[in-house]
């Protein structure tokens, strides 16, 4: 079982910067692929970015590619989204998840999730 808590987010204006974390319960979070989905009023949750349990392999949704960073510290069993020059359009509910299938961009595949922390861009 893990547990997972966000925190991190906020209001910031466009062109701004904010770090989200990500604390996870349990002795076994090395072992776990890590990822950040994100979610807007009346759409879907969206894939933002992966992270491998040894934090060699990243992977990102390709329009936030250059912008968002994901990484971790297995030592502090946290992970990690560095977003920078932010725009109105990245407002939405931001969930971390553990674990996860075969496909890394699909919601479905992740056992756990956090409860998410609100992001806000103004204009």
């Amino acid at each position: 079982q893990v547990q997972l808590v966000e925190s991190g987010g906020g209001l910031v204006q466009a062109g701004g910067s904010l770090r989200l974390s990500c604390a996870a319960s349990g002795r076994t979070f090395s072992s776990y692929r890590m990822a950040w989905f994100r979610q807007a009023p009346g759409k879907e949750r969206e894939f933002v970015a992966a992270i491998s349990g040894s934090g060699s392999t990243t992977l990102y949704a390709d329009s936030l590619k250059g912008r968002f960073t994901i990484f971790r510290d297995n030592a502090k069993n946290t992970v990690y989204l560095q977003m920078n020059s932010l725009k109105p359009e990245d407002t939405a509910a931001y969930y971390c998840a553990a674990s996860g299938g075969s496909s890394v961009r699909d919601p479905m595949q992740y056992q756990y999730w956090g409860q998410g922390t609100q992001v806000t861009v103004s204009s």
